[in-house]
């Protein structure tokens, strides 16, 4: 783990350095509070600090306050080298924002254990924000396909439909639905329902633009977000998606191949509305109309065209 040692005596840096480095730290060293603060506020800083209370341009507890101004993750464990010892002083510097303070001249053993604290608790903190990020990728994304799901992929192109209205440029919306889905769950099993599903989601995430998204949006169905989209790209972009689905079979459960297609529905946003629900309305009743005409194809509709526009 590394530390970070702030210190504006040389020899005071060099012990220091030596004893951390012994006891297997990885070391950065810093001779005044505004080179630690520099280094404190780059985003791979050390996740653990030593600093000296008295250092010109900042102090010790400057560098602390700092430090807690930014709220930063993960945290930064600080602890205060002091020759100071009274009680008032003390309460100072944990004000200030440190965690642990240790009094000049110190035992070599109380410091290492003092360390060994702080390491404790960083790791607590690094575990903690790791289940914390596990639960939000959770909440955001279908356990089966791995894709966002209705929610997330949703908040997505609500995202992309306001940054829309700022640069003047449409999104593409695309609504796709596997072509007789549930022929394939009676015929086969479930299981290799659930293959297919897995298998199109792959396809049609690396059939995507890099900035393209693609959601569950439920069921056999996906929605697509296609940013700086208009109709005739969007278009293309789902024929292109269409194409890579049924380029072969997809292999499910005890060997069955599996033939699929999938029909698309396709709308672009405008600057008349910024509900996306609009939106996916329009691409939806393209997607009928795909149905409709044979299936297995991309049919397209501007929001103006829509039965929507007349009701």
């Amino acid at each position: 783990m590394k530390v970070l040692i702030a210190d504006d005596s040389a020899t005071s840096r060099a012990m220091l350095r030596k004893s951390l480095a012994r006891w297997g730290y990885e070391v950065v060293m810093a001779e005044d509070g505004a080179e630690a603060w520099d280094i404190l506020e780059k985003p791979d800083a050390p996740p653990m600090a030593i600093l000296d209370w008295v250092m010109p341009h900042l102090t010790g507890p400057d560098v602390c306050r700092k430090v807690r101004e930014t709220r930063r993750e993960p945290y930064t464990y600080i602890l205060l080298l002091t020759s100071k010892n009274s009680k008032d002083e003390t309460v100072e510097g944990l004000e200030a924002g440190a965690d642990d303070y240790i009094v000049k001249p110190f035992d070599q053993q109380e410091l290492s254990v003092r360390l060994r604290a702080g390491k404790r608790i960083i790791d607590l903190q690094l575990s903690l924000m790791e289940a914390r990020e596990e639960l939000r990728e959770k909440a955001n994304k279908d356990l089966l396909t791995k894709l966002p799901n209705r929610a997330a992929i949703m908040a997505i192109l609500e995202t992309e439909i306001a940054r829309s209205h700022r640069d003047q440029r449409s999104v593409g919306v695309v609504i796709l639905d596997i072509d007789h889905f549930k022929r394939v769950n009676d015929t086969y099993g479930h299981f290799a329902g659930d293959a297919v599903l897995r298998e199109t989601a792959a396809r049609l995430k690396n059939s995507m633009r890099a900035y393209d998204q693609v959601g569950r949006y439920g069921g056999e169905e996906f929605l697509v977000v296609l940013p700086n989209c208009e109709m005739e790209q969007a278009i293309h972009q789902a024929d292109r998606m269409r194409l890579r689905l049924q380029e072969s079979k997809i292999l499910a459960d005890a060997g069955v191949e599996i033939a699929v297609t999938a029909s698309f529905g396709v709308s672009v946003t405008d600057l008349s509305d910024r509900n996306p629900e609009v939106f996916i309305r329009v691409a939806d009743e393209a997607l009928y109309r795909a149905k409709a005409n044979g299936r297995n194809r991309v049919e397209s509709l501007y929001f103006g065209d829509s039965d929507l526009k007349s009701a």
